[in-house]
Order: structure tokens, then sequence, then C-alpha cells
């Protein structure tokens, strides 16, 4: 390496490439746009202090980190500041999902669609913060960047929600987010080792910027940068970075398949797999001590299973990122895009030509020049990046006022209000009120929802002037958020549940009365200006016929349509025996509906006795019979029923109500005989036996029980 001056030069850049298995350190000099790569050490990892690009074991890092900065101050002199990149492979993706209710609202606008995507991403980082081992906070992630994935509308999807209407709509999205211990444990590591962060940019930005220019990044482009131990993807599209993705898989799945095969030490299969690529022919010496010569084709068909399930598994996470569908291309950059048949396998799983997957190296870099001891690699693309974009587009924090409060964002991209919502954990749902309470009721057995209020939307002031959650912020912006305001819960009187019920004025049997409607609440009677609540039963009546009227006057014993009652177990109605009603002097039944200003006059019908129900049957309840005996008039009388009536033993001229149980027992007998007078009269049989007497019925001898008939001349004879 040529001899370097001692001093610092003002267009000097250092860049740290932190990775899992090693440290890159660089420096560039800009002059004029062109950049030179002058100087480059690469110190390997004492130990494992990198996970999934996260620094395990920051004091390990920063020592590596001071032995690289000690080798290029020596080299080129003091070095304070330093630009870094956060890995990739730290990138969160997680998808998210939201359904909001529009039915009753207005047409979707632009800002409603905006809310609601702002509200999917939140949902995203609430699965993210969920899936986490250990509970974190809401800001522990930054988000760098989302894409919609479908809009839906009434469950299917649609192309726009804008302008719709129905009752619900939907978005899912892909979100990538980066934890913020990542940046914080980059800051700590640079610290130890004396370093100030000049500037902060994320690896897959890093090498888009170096590889892609603005004027690319409308196409629809996959970068690819494959590392030890993963491999970190970014998706470009209308002119951004649309997604970030990591695999678990990179050139380490390659180390192991040589390693398992020709039963090598992973170090030994690591040295193989680089110089396969640019030898014909490598010596291998296996953990037994046995050395061959293997030709690197053969050693590259052994690794060929191990190629395709990299190349699947990059492929599958890139489709994914980019809305189901391959790229137009793909750009692979790293250690492991050197892997012999891995663009081949990689273009197969995309199904695109083979000139559209390409390994893009550090000669591709269009404005950047190397010394001459320092060989072109596609390792090298995210370092020399990682320095450049420290010069073009250095990722800064910005400071702005949320309600008052001061809010630092990680400014990973052209920062909008929806970020500062995010960052300040102001959640979506907030920014519409929520729709006040319903409440389920049952009126008259019929179950009715009373519908809460909608909820009214917030508003967004930007340093005093009304914006909406995609406008732009700059550092210093104040943004005041007046959050939705909820609807108010659903409110009801009895009274707002009567339809057009109005009270019926009227005379009834010379009385005035006026017929309003009675509730019920929960079983109590309630003034219809009683608020009802959720879950209440309701029972309305609205006394409106003759019938109801009666009722609702406490005369429930004028309600007699019908005489009816049970007699001998069965039920008998009986004629002439029910009440009358009359409006004036037409006759009318209990069913028909009063009039404001009716009179109705009615006639209650007579209580009928026993022996009138029984005449009515056509029963005799006795029998009669007038004789005449020794010379006197003598009036007989024979029960022929047993009269019972509610259980009760009872006479002929017991009065009757409807509904009675009337039972009426023949007794067996009828007719009666000489015995029988004895009964009503106060005669006597003498008591001497030697008495002689004889019975004569209209002159004609009979004996005790011969029958007698109404009429008949009885007499007794002594002799």
């Amino acid at each position: 390496m040529k001899e370097r001056e001692w001093k610092v030069l003002t267009n000097t850049l250092f860049a740290l490439d932190i990775g899992t298995r090693s440290v890159v350190g660089i420096i560039l000099k800009e002059n004029g746009g062109q950049f030179h790569v002058a100087d480059l050490v690469t110190i390997e990892h004492k130990e494992r202090s990198m996970i999934d690009g996260q620094i395990h074991n920051i004091l390990s890092v920063a020592d590596v980190i001071k032995d690289i900065k000690k080798t290029l101050v020596d080299r080129h002199g003091p070095l304070k500041r330093v630009s870094v990149a956060a890995a990739g492979r730290a990138l969160k993706t997680a998808e998210g999902s939201m359904v909001i209710d529009i039915s009753g609202k207005r047409l979707i606008a632009t800002e409603d669609v905006n809310r609601l995507e702002l509200a999917a991403v939140q949902n995203a980082q609430q699965k993210l913060l969920s899936s986490d081992a250990v509970r974190q906070e809401d800001d522990y992630y930054y988000c760098v960047g989302y894409s919609v994935l479908h809009y839906k509308l009434e469950g299917e999807e649609i192309g726009s929600l804008i302008d719709q209407a129905g009752r619900s709509a939907a978005v899912d999205v892909i979100a990538t987010f980066l934890p913020r211990v990542v940046v914080e444990s980059l800051l700590s590591a640079l610290n130890r080792a004396d370093l100030e962060m000049e500037a902060l940019t994320l690896e897959p930005i890093a090498a888009i910027n170096v590889l892609i220019p603005p004027s690319m990044r409308r196409l629809n482009v996959a970068l690819v940068d494959i590392g030890a131990g993963t491999s970190d993807i970014a998706i470009t599209d209308d002119n951004t970075v649309i997604a970030y993705g990591m695999v678990p898989l990179a050139g380490d799945e390659i180390t192991e398949e040589l390693s398992s095969h020709y039963l090598l030490d992973f170090p030994v299969a690591e040295n193989i797999k680089r110089q396969i690529s640019n030898m014909d022919e490598v010596t291998i010496t296996d953990i037994l001590g046995f050395e061959q010569q293997i030709p690197s084709t053969e050693v590259a068909e052994a690794i060929g299973p191990a190629v395709s399930r990299l190349a699947q598994a990059i492929a599958g996470e890139m489709i994914r990122l980019n809305n189901g569908k391959s790229p137009k291309a793909v750009m692979v950059v790293g250690g492991g895009s050197l892997t012999p048949g891995l663009t081949e396998q990689l273009s197969s799983a995309l199904d695109l030509p083979l000139n559209r997957v390409a390994i893009r190296g550090s000669d591709a870099l269009s404005g950047v020049t190397m010394e001459a001891e320092l060989a072109p690699s596609p390792e090298l693309v995210t370092p020399i990046g990682i320095a450049i974009a420290a010069k073009r587009a250095p990722i800064h924090y910005m400071s702005i006022a949320v309600n008052g409060k001061a809010i630092r964002l990680f400014e990973l991209k052209e920062m909008t209000v929806a970020d500062a919502l995010l960052a300040a954990n102001i959640k979506a749902s907030q920014l519409y009120g929520m729709p006040g309470l319903g409440m389920s009721i049952s009126v008259n057995g019929k179950s009715i929802l009373l519908p809460g209020e909608h909820g009214r939307p917030s508003t967004i002031l930007v340093n005093g002037k009304e914006a909406d959650t995609k406008d732009l912020i700059s550092n210093g912006d104040t943004i005041e958020i007046t959050l939705g305001q909820n609807g108010k819960d659903a409110y009801a009187t009895v009274r707002d549940l009567l339809d057009d019920m109005v009270s019926i004025h009227a005379t009834i049997d010379g009385e005035p009365v006026t017929l309003a409607p009675e509730v019920s609440l929960n079983g109590a009677s309630v003034s219809l200006d009683t608020a009802v609540q959720d879950r209440d039963e309701i029972v309305i009546f609205h006394p409106r016929t003759v019938a109801d009227a009666l009722a609702t006057l406490g005369k429930k014993d004028l309600i007699q349509p019908v005489f009816t009652l049970q007699v001998d177990g069965k039920t008998v109605t009986l004629k002439g025996q029910a009440t009358e009603y009359y409006l004036g002097a037409a006759p009318i039944s209990l069913s028909y509906i009063i009039r404001d200003g009716d009179e109705i006059t009615i006639r209650p019908a007579a209580s009928p006795t026993v022996e009138n129900i029984a005449a009515e049957l056509g029963k005799k309840l006795e029998e009669t019979a007038t004789v005449t005996f020794n010379g006197a008039a003598l009036d007989l009388k024979k029960p022929l029923h047993a009269v019972i009536l509610n259980g009760q033993p009872a006479g002929g001229k017991t009065a009757v109500k409807p509904g009675d149980r009337l039972e009426m027992n023949p007794l067996g007998q009828s007719g009666f005989t000489f015995s029988d007078i004895f009964a009503f009269t106060d005669y006597t049989l003498p008591g001497s036996s030697a008495s002689q007497y004889k019975l004569l019925r209209n002159g004609t001898p009979i004996g005790f029980h011969y029958p007698i008939f109404g009429g008949d001349s009885l007499e007794i004879i002594f002799y």
C-alpha cells in the first residue's frame, strides 16, 4: 500500500460496516461528487458479538472498532466522526390489518384512507411487540416504511377505497420496523471507541443509493445483500423503497453444506467456499487428515441443494414483500453473491430471465474509484454505500413537538405527520372518536337496537395550519392534534318508543275516561319520560278496545260477551245471560276500537241461579206433586239432582257467575209412593197393633210402596 500523508483532509469520509462476522472500516475521499476508496480494513469478531444485526456484546464490538480506527488513524491521521449503518437483518417485517365500520357515513375521503392505513401499520407494530419474548414499549420500534397489500370493501378486494360507500372498509399492509435498541447499541459501541456518529443509514439503503440511482427507483427492482448469517432484501418501486426484509439463510448455509459433505471443519469449509469461485481446483483436508484435490465444478455440484434452498427462501421473501409478485430485476451483492449457481437458481425461483438477476460489485458503482491494491468485490458495495450515504443522503434525528411534547424521530425517509403520531404513541383509533355505545332493548317482545352517535374526527395542525396524516414534516415543526371526540351513547325515553300513540278521551257507562298508553319497564309501571337502559324489557299497552278500556278501568266484571261456565265437566254457553254494549243505540262488541269522543253504555247481565241454568238446559232439579190426604191438600217435593257449585253443595236459588263449575248429579229416583206423604205431614199411624187400617188411592186399596200421582185422593181408614 502506498505511503499516505498524515493529515486529515476536509473531504475525507470514514465509514464502518459492522457485520455478523466482521467489521469493515473504509476511508473515502470526495472531490466534486466523485469518490475514491483510499483505504479499507477488515477485522473479524473475536467472538459472536453480533446476532441478527444487533450488537449483543458492545465491549467486544467496540474493541474491534478501536483496532480498525487505530490502523486507519496510523495511516490517515485523527478520526473523530464516522458513518455507520443499521443492519438490514435487524429490520423486522410484520403484516397488519384494520377494519372499520363505515355504515351511515359519507363517502370515504383520502384522509380516511390515510388514517386507516396508519391504523393497520400500528396493528402490525402491535403484532411485532406481542411476538417479542419480553414486552416492549410501543415506541420500541421505528417504522421505516410500509406498503399496502390490499384494500377491501365489504370483505372483497378493491382497487381503491376513495369515494366508496358500504358497511365496512379494510386495508392490509406490510410494514418494516427497526428496533430502537439497534441504534442505541451502535451509539454505545462508537462512544467506547471515542467516535461520534456523523450519519446513520440502513445497509439496504446504503447499497441502493450507490447501485440504483433515483431515476431508476421508479422501477420495481429488488436488491439482496447476502452475508454470512442472513440475506437482507430491499424492494424499490414508485421512486422509493417500498419494503425491507430478511431471510435467516445466507453464506453459512453453503459453508455448512460443504462441511457436512466433505467432513471439514467450519473455518476450512469457509475458506474452500471462497476459493471455488476463482479456482479450477481446490485442495481439501478433512477432519481425519486426508487431503485431496477436487475440481471446483464438483464442489459446486455438492453445494447445489443448499444453494437451491437459499435461492428459494430469498425468492419467497421477495415475492411476499412485493405484494405477491416477482420484481422486474434483482441485484445481488455481498460475499455470498459469489456462490456458484446462485444467480441461476434465483432467476429460476423468481421466473425471471437470467439476465435480470445480476451480481453487482464495487466496480459497478458510478463515480467511484479505488486504490489499485484494493480488488473490486460485491462485498465492498455496502461499506462504500455507507460512506457515500453520509455525504449524499445522511439520516439524522429530527426534533418536533406533538401536543407540547418533544419527540425525536429517526429520519429514515421523508417524515410525515403519521410518523410523528407513531413516535408519539398516538393511536390511529384516537384520530376518530369512538361511536357511542348502543342499546339493545325489548319492546313488547321484539328486540330493538338503538345505535350510539357516530364519533367525530380529530383535527391536525402543523405550525398552525390544517394538515392530514400524509403531509410532510420538518425538523422543529409543531403539531397540535385535537383527538376525535367520542359519539354520545344511545339515549331514549319511553315516549320515544311510542311511535304515534296518543291518549283517547271518551265516556264509558256515564263516566269520562282518558285512555293513555301504559308502560311496564322490567315489570314495574313507569312514566313516559323514564329513560331506558341497555337490556331493558319494556311492555307498552295502549287500551283501544272496549275490553281494553274496561280492564284498564278495573271493571273486568263487565267483560262478559257471553256467559260461559262448566256444567258436568263440559263448557256451556248460555243464551240471554251476556253483558251488552252500545255506542249510542247501536250494539257493539268488546273488540270495538274506541274513538275520541265516543259515548259507550253497558247493560250488565243479570246473575242467573242454579234453577235458571237448569231450566235453560232442560233439566229438572226436583219432582213436585199435589195430592189430597184424608181430605186435606198436601204438596210433595223430591230432589232429582245433587247440586255442587265450585266444589260446594248448592241449592236452586244459589247465584252462578261466569266461569263457575256446576255439577248436577242425578240421584237415580223419580215419582212418589204412598209412603212419601209422611215426610210432608205430621200424621202418624197408631201404635196399637190391634188397630186395623187400609190405604186407599182414589177409593182403591193399595200398599205403602204403590205409586201415587198429582191429583190423587189418598186415605187411611181404620176398622
